[in-house]
């Protein structure tokens, strides 16, 4: 059975987590921060017909009107009301367990394949619908054990987390990397808190932390200098890494960010820098038992579309049109549809992702290319780019910003003056308030298309 787990990260979703795990169910870890629409998606999709959520977080959440829509057609527990039904025959077999967890499992769960489904976690939905992800107790094993090959930790470490879990960085980096491997680890429920984040990693004498580029940029501005006094390493990844966010964690903290690159279907590390091998602009090397090849993508000379395959790669993809039928990958490999260089030692550097680019006036251009440039020329604000079509030319580009002085003839000549070809500035500028982020910091790529056809369409 698949059961939705609606929470954020704390002690409370690990006992759930665990809990699930010892009664022989699985975890599908549902992302609230997609709104009522996507939830809904995830669950038909997983076969989710019960979800445990807690009255308290639901309240601080607001998420009341969403669960309730929720609860019309599923069964919905609230954790406070199943702890009071725990009479002392529940306690006292908890008490046991402690001392014989091994035996109790047993009695609970049988014993299950480890290559049966483990969790269910859900893509980020930035281009489309969120797919069902399911991954298998082997896969978060070896991803584990693929990290500690490459990363110096140990037992005296503390890891502070406070990415979300229902995101695969924030659940196999973030608290089950740590806890299986028996450091102590801090959970905090909201990676947005930028002014407390640094403050508890102060006081939790944190020696490692993980993050994005949009929740270290923002700890960045607000944190003192001696916040992250005891950090070791700080490791980022879900989306990339801008110079200028690792520069300031190096002059204003003597931190080394270690830019590292995966997928949820890849459980989810595929690269990572280390202190011992790092190259700056570059997302490191692949992790130990790891296979990829590069298949070539007309348009593009330099490297190709990477795939994968490993013991850390998916079971299957679980699609809305096809609820709760697996479907793995073929032949055991993944298409991250990502287009990466690999270097001779090496190291992968990512180009963008394969449906981030446009073809104008028969050039294939790089969207993310494009974004990085923007970020050089007003490296304080916000940018997204997204293609659109164009009657002369094929495709145009169109850059949506919270840079309010934001003027298509700078980028012109910031363009000119760096040597970057015309086709890559932006044709039309709309200037927002916010760019849409979804909760795992990525930039809410459907949203802004969305911004952009409602701009075109006026």
């Amino acid at each position: 059975e698949n059961v939705g787990v609606l929470l954020p990260t704390s002690i409370g979703a690990v006992a759930v987590f665990f809990g699930l795990q010892a009664s022989n169910r699985v975890p599908a870890m549902l992302n609230y921060s997609t709104g009522l629409k996507n939830l809904e998606s995830a669950c038909a999709t997983a076969c989710v017909n019960t979800i445990l959520t807690s009255h308290r977080f639901v309240a601080l959440a607001r998420l009341q009107e969403t669960v309730e829509a929720l609860s019309q057609s599923r069964r919905v527990i609230y954790l406070e009301d199943l702890k009071a039904e725990l009479g002392r025959r529940d306690k006292l077999f908890g008490l046991f367990a402690r001392f014989l967890p091994g035996l109790c499992y047993r009695l609970l769960a049988g014993r299950p394949d480890p290559d049966e489904a483990g969790v269910i976690l859900f893509t980020s939905g930035s281009e489309g619908v969120p797919k069902g992800v399911v991954l298998s107790h082997t896969n978060i094993q070896a991803n584990r054990f693929q990290l500690s090959a490459r990363i110096d930790f140990n037992a005296t470490d503390i890891l502070f987390n406070a990415l979300p879990i229902f995101h695969s960085f924030g659940l196999t980096g973030g608290l089950l990397l740590p806890l299986l491997s028996g450091i102590k680890t801090f959970l905090y429920p909201s990676p947005l808190h930028y002014r407390i984040v640094p403050e508890l990693a102060y006081e939790t004498n944190a020696t490692i932390m993980f993050g994005t580029d949009t929740f270290l940029s923002g700890y960045a501005r607000k944190a003192h200098p001696y916040d992250f006094y005891s950090i070791r390493y700080i490791f980022a990844g879900a989306e990339r890494v801008r110079a200028e966010t690792r520069q300031i964690y190096s002059e204003k903290f003597g931190i080394r960010l270690l830019e590292g690159y995966g997928a949820t279907e890849t459980a989810p590390v595929l690269t990572a820098n280390t202190p011992m091998q790092y190259k700056p602009g570059t997302v490191g090397r692949m992790l130990p038992g790891i296979d990829h090849r590069l298949a070539p993508v007309p348009g593009i000379e330099r490297g190709g579309r990477l795939e994968v395959s490993g013991p850390n790669i998916m079971l299957g993809y679980l699609l809305h049109d096809r609820p709760g039928v697996l479907q793995p990958p073929a032949d055991g490999w993944y298409d991250t549809g990502d287009i990466v260089d690999i270097d001779a030692e090496g190291f992968v550097t990512i180009i963008g992702r394969a449906k981030r680019f446009a073809k104008i006036a028969g050039e294939m251009v790089s969207l993310t290319a494009v974004e990085n440039m923007i970020d050089a020329a007003w490296p304080d604000n916000s940018h997204a780019v997204v293609g659109a079509p164009d009657p002369r030319k094929g495709e145009q580009l169109l850059l949506v910003t919270d840079y309010k002085q934001a003027d298509r003839r700078i980028l012109s000549e910031y363009a000119q003056a760096h040597g970057i070809p015309e086709l890559m500035v932006p044709r039309h500028i709309i200037v927002v308030d916010k760019i849409p982020l979804l909760g795992t910091g990525k930039t809410d790529y459907a949203a802004v298309q969305t911004i952009v056809n409602d701009k075109l369409n006026k």
